[in-house]
């Protein structure tokens, strides 16, 4: 057994950051020259390839059958079953197509869960520099085994989780797993073991990429082990929860269903045992009562307000994966966000510029825009007086490699984006680049090194003037200055005063930068360390950080607002976090949680302290995940958006998984219910807006088709316990449900959202859908077409017509109660006489005119009349119809003053 056999458990488990090399090596068996082919190969056969492990997913036919099972769609399957005893075909398929619906929608979304793990699979590298037999050769990077050396330069994607060995001026982009905006400038040497992920610089991950510098390491994880792999299992294992609707919906359809069957089953055993009925006659009748009492047309109306509600959202940028989804936004009560990209722009910002004598100036603009004005103590200056601050400006544009273009009306960034806030910062002083490197042409050049932390460039003017110009590390320029400029002259440093000044900035979660200067003999054309190691002139520093973006700040107090906490959960440190928190007023400014402090904490403890923190900061996937489902635990409905892999394992396992469009991966996504198409965090607050409306909406819809199944069951009833005649058929009934969904239920569907939409709470998703206010209304609406409809047909009857003709002055009379209910469902509660409820949604107009049409020809063509068992009605029967039906628009409107204002 070899000796990475018998340590295979502690090759995984290790801090490898936090051991020596040598260490390293030998517990890995490798050298500096790396392994033999022939150990690689063994290697490769005791551990297998360096891929993602596959998932283990259930197959198309048995997903597809999953999306079946809800009580709910047990309902409408027992619905199907009834109509087509029935014969009647046209209903049985509209049912039947329902479910299909539904049950195609939930299949494509599960397939694009799996697309998700599919997507981290691509973000691997394909091929690897290793050392093998003391060579140098390309292999590709599923070969690769943990031992090997890697060779990593500018460009590469880290192909394995690597311990560096050595490193010149590496850094490595790792946003993709921590969050973390800026690349992280990383060395050999070893880090604390309990360091976070984001702080562990000795370590290269797989998947990152290497934007900067040379390096070289030895693998110690490959495939699975890696923490990409780590992300990969997260996300597979994580599972998903059901929206509030859905189960509300299947505690509904439980309730219902009981209802239906204890109902049906007394009424038949009543007639029979009462009555004398024979039992195939009662058997129809209950048939009947169930028929009349299953909502056949509700999940048509949810999920055609959905989809419009997807529709409307889609407008407003934000593009949902998954119907539900959209009715779970009205339903969030936190929102956590990542902050690179989201709350903040991704573009580094120069803010604050100090100067000696001259203060602390603030610059306005955001992000790579060179437009911006230069404010001391809150006025606009004038570069004249400050000339050290003009000489600065052209110092960050001439010490500087970077370039901004203009394209399709955004400036874009070629070079690092220290170097492009710099270079910004030049223009919004109205510095032409092009004219100061022609004015002033570069001669010489030290880069930028991490061993000595400053870049510095020699130029020389065509009169034959020379500068130098460095940046750097504040530390480090400090101690190569002698000077300070003040206006127009120099004079002995002062460190007290910039430390003071740097300290401040710190605080404020910025980056400093300092930036100095040193005049150099007209023929001196090389530039030297020695050159610049003393005697330098600082000009100043500057204040840099990634700042919020301005619709964000907005869209945070809107959240607020609405009852909505939001939280930062980010990969950055701490400062920097809460710095940004200030900015949009999320958190107390000063309490933050850690990483290592979530690492410690069990789930219980966890949960006690989530709610009071709103900034989590160096935040790994797994408390990401961790944070996601202690807010869940405690009873909060949860938003999570991101855009980083390191973001997919929450997005997937929160509530609304939020992905950006623009600069969020496909893995981010692929987890996510929805995206955002235009990455701002304000589009959140349209769609929640809009989900409040959707499930308003929904709400208005049940609340009107419920009283109407009531209503007709009631009928049923009324006429077995009295021993009367049906006054409706079980076809004329399964008429009435469709055609009033189809048109009248539908209608409310593009009702607009209410004035106060984003100034309630958010609903507590605990509480029933069906409400003791929507008892009580389907009860008292369900009594008022009793007795309107169940007594205009005895009263008909006993005019001696025929029952044909009752039936259908039953029918009629239903349908016109409805018609009138419409009107007061446009507002649960509010008056609709006094709110244009009458006219202020032209869609209930169009879908009272259409039904009118349906009726006239449910009435009065022979084909209808043959089919459904009517007759024509006479002109006075209408006027009746009309006259007892419109009474429950002035019921149901008395019925909400009371309740306004005696149970308020």
């Amino acid at each position: 057994m070899s000796m990475l056999q018998m340590n295979s458990k502690h090759v995984i488990d290790n801090a490898w950051h936090a051991i020596d090399q040598s260490e390293v090596l030998s517990q890995l068996a490798s050298s500096q020259d790396g392994l033999t082919a022939n150990e690689a190969h063994e290697r490769l056969i005791q551990n297998g390839p360096n891929v993602l492990p596959e998932s283990k997913t259930r197959g198309p036919l048995i997903r597809l059958l999953a999306q079946c099972h809800n009580v709910l769609i047990y309902v409408l399957l027992a619905a199907a079953c009834i109509t087509a005893l029935l014969a009647h075909w046209i209903d049985t398929g509209v049912i039947i197509g329902v479910v299909v619906i539904n049950a195609i929608i939930g299949f494509v979304q599960e397939g694009k869960a799996e697309d998700a793990l599919r997507a981290i699979k691509q973000m691997l590298s394909s091929q690897a520099l290793v050392m093998r037999d003391g060579k140098r050769i390309t292999v590709p990077a599923e070969d690769l085994v943990v031992g090997d050396i890697v060779l990593l330069q500018s460009g590469d994607k880290v192909p394995a989780d690597i311990r560096l060995l050595t490193t010149k001026n590496l850094q490595i982009q790792e946003a993709c797993l921590t969050g973390e905006s800026m690349p992280v400038e990383k060395s050999a040497k070893t880090i604390a073991d309990d360091a976070v992920l984001g702080d562990r610089t000795s370590m290269a991950f797989s998947s990152t990429l290497v934007c900067y510098g040379q390096g070289s390491g030895v693998v110690v994880t490959t495939a699975g082990d890696t923490e990409i792999g780590r992300i990969s299992a997260l996300l597979a294992h994580v599972q998903t929860i059901t929206t509030p609707l859905l189960r509300k919906m299947a505690e509904f359809g439980r309730l219902l269903t009981g209802i239906i069957v204890v109902i049906a089953t007394l009424t038949m055993v009543f007639g029979v045992l009462v009555h004398g009925h024979s039992v195939p006659d009662m058997f129809l009748a209950a048939v009947g009562l169930a028929v009349a009492a299953i909502p056949e047309g509700l999940p048509a109306i949810m999920t055609i307000t959905l989809a419009i509600g997807v529709q409307r959202m889609a407008k407003r940028q934000a593009i949902i994966r998954l119907l539900p989804a959209v009715e779970s936004l009205g339903a969030v009560t936190v929102i956590c966000t990542d902050k690179t990209g989201t709350l903040t722009r991704n573009e580094m910002t120069v803010t604050d510029v100090v100067t000696a004598g001259g203060g602390l100036f603030d610059i306005t603009g955001v992000g790579y825009d060179p437009h911006g004005d230069f404010l001391l103590e809150g006025k606009e200056i004038d570069f004249i007086d400050h000339p050290v601050l003009m000489e600065l400006m052209r110092s960050a544009l001439l010490c500087n490699d970077a370039v901004l273009k203009k394209k399709k009306g955004d400036w874009v960034l070629q070079g690092g984006p220290t170097e492009g806030a710099l270079l910004t910062l030049g223009m919004k002083a109205g510095l032409s680049p092009e004219f100061e490197h022609e004015a002033w042409p570069r001669t010489d050049i030290i880069p930028f090194e991490s061993q000595h932390q400053f870049m510095a460039t020699l130029h020389h003017d065509h009169a034959g003037h020379g500068v130098s110009y460095i940046k750097g590390a504040p530390e480090r320029i400090f101690a190569m200055c002698d000077y300070q400029r003040n206006g127009l002259h120099d004079e002995a440093i002062d460190l007290s005063y910039w430390h003071t000044q740097m300290e401040a900035l710190a605080r404020r979660g910025q980056r400093v930068l300092a930036i100095a200067s040193k005049k150099t003999p007209p023929d001196h054309h090389n530039l030297t360390f020695s050159d610049i190691e003393q005697n330098l002139t600082l000009l100043g520093i500057v204040g840099i950080i990634d700042p919020p973006r301005e619709e964000a700040v907005t869209a945070v107090k809107q959240c607020q607002s609405a009852g909505i906490m939001v939280k930062m959960i980010t990969g950055d440190h701490a400062v920097t976090a809460v710095a940004i928190g200030k900015k949009m007023d999320i958190g107390d400014g000063q309490r933050v949680l850690s990483g290592h402090e979530i690492e410690v904490m069990s789930d219980e403890e966890l949960c006690q302290v989530v709610n009071d923190v709103a900034i989590f900061a160096r935040s790994s996937p797994e408390h990401k995940l961790r944070l996601v489902q202690a807010l869940q635990a405690n009873g909060h409905v949860v938003a999570m958006t991101g855009d980083g892999v390191n973001d997919a394992p929450a997005l997937k396992r929160a509530d609304i998984g939020t992905a950006m469009g623009k600069n969020g991966t496909e893995v981010a996504k692929d987890a996510a219910e929805m995206v955002l198409a235009d990455d701002r965090f304000s589009s959140i607050v349209d769609a929640v807006e809009q989900g409040r409306t959707v499930y308003d909406n929904l709400k208005k819809a049940i609340l009107f088709i419920l009283p109407t199944n009531g209503g007709e069951a009631l009928i049923l009833i009324a006429a077995i316990l009295m021993g009367k005649m049906l006054p409706i058929t079980p076809v004329q009934i399964l008429w009435v449900n469709m055609i009033t969904a189809v048109t009248l239920a539908l209608s409310l569907a593009f009702e607009p959202p209410e004035n106060n939409v984003m100034l309630r709470s958010p609903r507590d998703p605990k509480s029933p859908i069906l409400s003791s206010l929507f008892l009580w209304r389907i009860a008292f609406v369900s009594l008022i077409l009793l007795v309107g409809t169940f007594g205009l047909f005895v009263w008909q009857q006993a005019q001696g017509v025929t029952i044909e003709y009752a039936r259908t002055v039953a029918v009629n009379t239903l349908v016109m109660f409805e018609i009138f209910y419409l009107f007061n469902s446009r507002y649960i509660s509010e008056p609709v006489l006094n709110k244009n409820g009458l006219l202020g949604n032209r869609y209930v107009l169009f879908a009272v005119g259409i039904l009118l049409l349906f009726q006239m020809a449910f009435t009065y063509l022979s084909t209808m009349q043959a089919l459904f068992g009517t007759t024509g009605l006479e002109w006075m029967t209408w006027v009746i119809i009309v006259l007892i039906s419109c009474s429950v628009l002035f019921l149901v409107e008395l019925e909400k003053y009371v309740v306004r204002r005696f149970c308020p």
